[in-house]
C-alpha cells in the first residue's frame, strides 16, 4: 500500500448497511441463548 493510493474506504450506506448487519446478528445470538434457556427450562 503506498501513501500515493486512495483511501479504500466503503461508502456511508455500505457502512450503515454493515453496522445494520452486526446488530442484527447481536441481536438474532442473543435471541438463540434465550430461546435455547427457555428449552432447556421445560
Amino acid at each position: 500500500m503506498l501513501w500515493s493510493d486512495p483511501e479504500n474506504k466503503p461508502p456511508k450506506e455500505l457502512r450503515d448497511a454493515q453496522a445494520m448487519m452486526r446488530r442484527a446478528g447481536l441481536v438474532l445470538a442473543l435471541a438463540m441463548v434465550v430461546a435455547m434457556f427457555a428449552v432447556g427450562m421445560r
